[in-house]
This record gives structure tokens, C-alpha cells and sequence, in this order.
């Protein structure tokens, strides 16, 4: 890719030298990235993650979730888990590089999207995986620059085109192989994934279930009813308000209820 400007930061984790240095060369030949950084161990790569310690400035870590050499049995995936678990704590911190996590198996890719992992790349690297990879980290991080208008979102209602803005939209569901916008125009449906729509529009959709994803700023009202909770997003409320009713994963329940209840008031907390 000849003349194109890198413009992403990498840093590569992996402990097997070959597959190292085929992913380093790999991001360096898509143009679209510098790698600033390549380890093979978990204190390397903590060094590194850290702003104090390493003075560097990453958009992006690309880790192998086998990462081995940490002590107490630590692993790549670990390290992740160690690093979002700190962000999500100390909010007034720097969001950091994004995350894209290496490996030979698919077992772990569920968690590593509940992790906010922006890709996950199987081994062996292909150079048209790490083009579409790059491509995505490089979305996101635009998205969420706050001197860039948000993208709009293009839906389908018959034979035309819908063109909303992200203030317009209340939940994206994914039903039977398709993906819907629900929004105060109407419901259609959408050619993007959920978690493509998270990569463009990051924390201003909340994923409260593995088949939603609603806009934070509506969320009216949140209902539990023996094991089930609930979300009513719109603006009104749900006897009879303009809205959509969407379910909560039981695991999602506890982080969302604190998560609406963290920038709020009016309410005794015990």
C-alpha cells in the first residue's frame, strides 16, 4: 500500500517469535499502522500498556490470548482482563489503545467482546484479516474523537434508503439472522452487525444483551421483576410512553443498574 500514511500506533504481544514477526510485518505492509512496539512476555507487555512506565502513545495492542511467562499462571487474556477492569474503575483515566486479541481458537471469543476487544484475529494471520482489523480500529477511534460529527446510520424501509442520527436511535436488536434500528421514526433494518455497531459508536451504546444494544441517553426506565430485568428506552416512559422494551442479560443486570445509577441522584444508595 504505497503512499498511504500510517496512522495508527501498534503494539504486538505474542511469545512465538515467527508468528511475531509475520503479524509485525503484516501491519507494517497495510500502511495503515506503525508498529512502535514487539514482546513476547506479560511483564513486557504491562511495561508497555502502562503510560508512566513506557511514555508511549498506542491506539491499538494486538495480544495472544496463550500469552505465557506471567507469575501466578497469567495469561495474554488475563492481562486484558487485568487492564479493562482498571479502566472501568478509574473512569477520569485516558480510554488507552484498543484491544485485539491473537489466537489459535475461537473458545474465548465471546468474553473478549464482553471485554469491549475490538477484533479477534485467528491464527494463522492473513493480510486481508489484518486490513479489515486495522480498517475497524481506525473507525472506532474516530468515532469517539469528539471534534468529529458521529456517523449516520443507513437502514431500509422497503426500497429506500433511511439516513438517522445516533441522537434518533433508541436500540439495535438482532433477530433471526438480521439486525433492526429501532428508533422514534419506525423500526428497519440495518446491513451491520451489533458489534460492528459498537466499534463505530463505542460507549454511547450500552450492550445489555447479547441481542441488543440500546442508546444510553434513553434509557427511561429500568424494571426487575423476580430474576428478569428490563429496560424501557424512549422518550417516555412504559405505561403508554413512545418506546421499545428490551430484556437484560441476568450477568449484565448488577453492571447496568450501577452503571445508570453512577451519574444520577434522587435516589438512597445502601
Amino acid at each position: 500500500m504505497a503512499g498511504t500514511t500510517a496512522s495508527l500506533r501498534a503494539l504486538v504481544v505474542e511469545d512465538e517469535w515467527p508468528a511475531r514477526n509475520y503479524l509485525v510485518e503484516l501491519i507494517e505492509s497495510s500502511g495503515l499502522a506503525e508498529v512502535v512496539g514487539a514482546v513476547g512476555g506479560i511483564e513486557e507487555a504491562r511495561q508497555a500498556l502502562s503510560d508512566e512506565a513506557s511514555g508511549m502513545s498506542l491506539d491499538v495492542a494486538f495480544i495472544d490470548v496463550q500469552l505465557d511467562g506471567g507469575s501466578g499462571g497469567e495469561t495474554g487474556l488475563s492481562l486484558v482482563r487485568d487492564v479493562v477492569r482498571v479502566r472501568a474503575r478509574d473512569t477520569g483515566r485516558d480510554a488507552g489503545p484498543a484491544f485485539v486479541l491473537a489466537t489459535a481458537y475461537e473458545d474465548h471469543a465471546l468474553e473478549a467482546f464482553d471485554l469491549g476487544v475490538v477484533d479477534y484475529l485467528l491464527k494463522p494471520f492473513t493480510e486481508e484479516r489484518v486490513v479489515q482489523c486495522l480498517r475497524r480500529v481506525a473507525q472506532r477511534r474516530a468515532a469517539a474523537d469528539p471534534a468529529r460529527e458521529p456517523p449516520r446510520i443507513v437502514a431500509r424501509r422497503k426500497r429506500s434508503l433511511v439516513f438517522l442520527q445516533p441522537q434518533e436511535i433508541w436500540a439495535f436488536e438482532a433477530a433471526d439472522r438480521l439486525t433492526f434500528v429501532h428508533t422514534m421514526h419506525g423500526t428497519f433494518d440495518i446491513d451491520l452487525s451489533l458489534t460492528a455497531v459498537e466499534a463505530t459508536f463505542g460507549r454511547a451504546f450500552v450492550r445489555v444483551h447479547r441481542n441488543w444494544l440500546v442508546n444510553a441517553a434513553h434509557i427511561k426506565e429500568l424494571e426487575r421483576d423476580g430474576h428478569e430485568t428490563r429496560l424501557f428506552v424512549g422518550p417516555g416512559v412504559a405505561d403508554g410512553g413512545q418506546g421499545v422494551t428490551v430484556p437484560v442479560a441476568r450477568e449484565r443486570a448488577a453492571a447496568l443498574r450501577e452503571m445508570l445509577l453512577t451519574n444520577a441522584t434522587g435516589l438512597r444508595r445502601l
